[in-house]
């Protein structure tokens, strides 16, 4: 399996956000969002190279970077899109519920999950596309892959916004897919912490109109915007 980096750090995101956890960031994405933090990702299969761009790590390779992070039992696998590879990351996933670890996975929701792929994880964070990623409607919301997400119980979706406008795509989308409102968050787009501290204070006030959670970005606020956080 490609893989960028493996790490030890606390979730920034979501509703696990603080938590201590060992990250898996898989190589390649499905989708060019215009404000990724994570572009070093990207690269296609004619122009990335392994040992370069990422490790092509065994199933026994990968698990033995994750375990010498030793005792934290937490796991978030994150990208790119990891659910890219999940036909491979199946037998990965069986042997870390056997060793006793949480497994989040952190997707765009535009793949749907195998029914391997929801017996194994224990939290999805699907944050579906909206217009600010200036990503065309059709390759960001795939109709076929979300309800899944909702049907497995174990999905929260996480929306990134900068503006007013954005709130009413999130309706739209919640509408669309009988997303539930109380599995929603909101998170701040951003990358320097002044930024994130501005659009945090006026996102706040919005979730509590709403009725939404809201999610931080605590890497960021905490480490800056760099690899291995």
């Amino acid at each position: 399996m490609p893989v960028s980096e493996v790490f030890l750090s606390v979730q920034g995101e979501g509703v696990h956000a603080g938590t201590p956890s060992i990250f898996v960031r898989t190589y390649y994405c499905n989708l060019t969002c215009t404000w990724c933090d994570t572009k070093f990702t990207w690269m296609d299969q004619n122009t990335s190279k392994p040992g370069i761009n990422y490790d092509p790590l065994t199933h026994d390779q990968l698990m033995k970077k994750v375990l010498e992070y030793h005792p934290c039992k937490h796991l978030v696998l994150t990208g790119g899109e990891p659910l890219l590879h999940q036909r491979v990351l199946a037998p990965l996933l069986s042997s870390l519920k056997r060793s006793g670890f949480f497994i989040e996975v952190e997707t765009n929701g535009t793949i749907a999950p195998s029914p391997e792929t929801i017996e194994y994880v224990d939290c999805f964070n699907v944050s579906p596309k909206i217009a600010n990623s200036l990503v065309d409607e059709r390759l960001r919301i795939r109709p076929e892959s979300l309800p899944p997400f909702v049907k497995s119980e174990k999905a929260w979706f996480k929306f990134v916004i900068c503006n007013d406008e954005d709130l009413s795509q999130v309706e739209d989308l919640i509408s669309r897919f009988a997303i539930p409102r109380e599995r929603v968050l909101l998170m701040p787009e951003g990358i320097d912490a002044p930024t994130l501290l501005e659009r945090s204070r006026w996102l706040v006030g919005i979730c509590m109109q709403k009725g939404f959670r809201f999610s931080p970005r605590l890497h960021i606020l905490l480490f800056g915007n760099k690899k291995g956080t």
